[in-house]
């Protein structure tokens, strides 16, 4: 009689199937910033079989997935510029008068990054009351999920920024392990992308003898998003509107998502029509097939949605914020957070997401030819053990040189805005 179909320990197949579980795990993990990506092609079974598999350009955040062996670290994106044309009327000559297609290109770069744990040895095994290998993958699988989203958040925002605890699991700018966590450079708001609030509104990044032209009353609240929503009606080539799956009204109804802090929040939520907000969010989900990014602690008003980041992107008095003061340049200036915001203020930024934000970049691993994967040794003749998870990407803003159509072109953020407000916080700095 036939063997039962299995995978045997040690077989050369264990180590796959380990690593599209491990794939998926992450990837179906329940974070914000996972509700913000479009569905691969159905069918993971093939997931190795499938060259440039890319998520919908929807949504903010788009995955590319390259598992062909040998293909580098880098994955490409192309983008096709504006097309600026008016039509041809009547009986009028139209041959040979098209206008031509423009296409540029950005390329992310992958990187191998790896979670270690020690799981002890034998006689800690005896002693303990727990079991350290079967809770050492989920410590393992946690920090490497809370590393790829700060590693976004950081993307998106063009800043690290100077909030710092035992949570973080990517350090400070300044610290020399930054960059190569990064993997791609983390690069300061475009000039047409950076706003901060005013009174009730919001205007363009502006610095005053040094400092951050923001006062301590410069809050996040509902006339702050009205502005938003009036800017991204104003001006030329905004962020592209996030089209959820299923949603009835995504074209009569544009709608973007605004990220903001626990601070931002609390701020905003003081309204005293929050409630009604947060009515406006179901209301819509109803209208969008119940998309999981309406979970949570969320609101709807006036086009965007608003949505809790887990940690602050936050800058306290005297620390440096890096911005871009020409439009046709990547250039970055320094400017300072006011010192009369003291120990009681810092500024937060908050991320104004459409579609095709960020581009986020899987290769294959040698170790099953998935991003995700993980393996257990032993050592010292098997007497001690480690475990280890390990993934291969890249996260990269997605930013465009983009035609004005006047003969001009302004490097621009293509689907984020920042938007930094003043917050009151609890505490000296963390």
């Amino acid at each position: 009689m036939a063997d039962k179909t299995h995978i045997p320990a040690g077989s050369p197949n264990a180590q796959f199937v380990q690593a599209a579980g491990l794939f998926a795990q992450s990837m179906q993990r329940n974070s914000t910033l996972n509700r913000m990506v479009g569905p691969f092609p159905k069918g993971e079974a093939g997931a190795a079989d499938t060259v440039k598999r890319q998520t919908s350009t929807d949504m903010p955040i788009v995955r590319s997935m390259d598992l062909q062996r040998g293909a580098g670290d880098e994955v490409e994106f192309h983008f096709v510029q504006p097309f600026g044309a008016y039509p041809i009327m009547g009986s009028r000559m139209a041959e040979g008068r098209g206008s031509g297609i423009s296409l540029d290109k950005m390329r992310v770069r992958v990187n191998q990054a790896r979670v270690p744990v020690d799981l002890g040895d034998a006689m800690t095994d005896l002693r303990s009351p727990v079991r350290f290998r079967q809770i050492g993958r989920p410590v393992a699988q946690s920090v490497m999920d809370s590393y790829q989203d700060q590693a976004m958040y950081t993307h998106l925002a063009g800043a690290r920024g100077f909030h710092n605890n035992i949570e973080w699991r990517l350090p400070l700018a300044a610290h020399a392990d930054f960059a190569e966590m990064a993997v791609n450079p983390v690069k300061a708001p475009t000039k047409n992308r950076h706003f901060i609030a005013d009174g009730g509104s919001v205007i363009p990044f502006k610095v005053n003898a040094g400092e951050v032209d923001l006062q301590t009353t410069d809050v996040l609240d509902m006339n702050t998003v009205d502005s938003i929503r009036t800017l991204i009606e104003s001006i030329a080539l905004p962020p592209p509107a996030v089209k959820l799956p299923g949603d009835k009204v995504s074209e009569d109804s544009p709608l973007r998502l605004l990220l903001v802090s626990p601070a931002q929040y609390h701020a905003f939520a003081q309204s005293p029509n929050f409630r009604q907000f947060q009515a406006n969010a179901l209301a819509r989900a109803s209208k969008a097939e119940n998309h999981p990014l309406f979970l949570g602690e969320v609101g709807l008003w006036n086009g965007v949605l608003i949505a809790k980041m887990p940690k602050p992107i936050r800058f306290y008095a005297g620390d440096e914020i890096r911005y871009c003061d020409a439009y046709d340049s990547e250039t970055e200036s320094v400017a300072k957070v006011p010192a009369a915001f003291g120990e009681t203020h810092a500024v937060d930024r908050a991320l104004l997401l459409g579609g095709q934000a960020l581009a986020q970049a899987f290769a294959a691993s040698i170790h099953g030819g998935m991003p995700y994967f993980w393996k257990e040794k032993t050592f010292d003749h098997d007497d001690k053990m480690e475990l280890l998870i390990g993934a291969v990407q890249g996260f990269a803003k997605i930013r465009w040189l983009i035609d004005q159509g006047d003969g001009s072109r302004h490097y621009t953020d293509h689907g984020v805005m920042a938007i930094d407000t003043a917050v009151k916080i609890i505490g000296k700095r963390q």
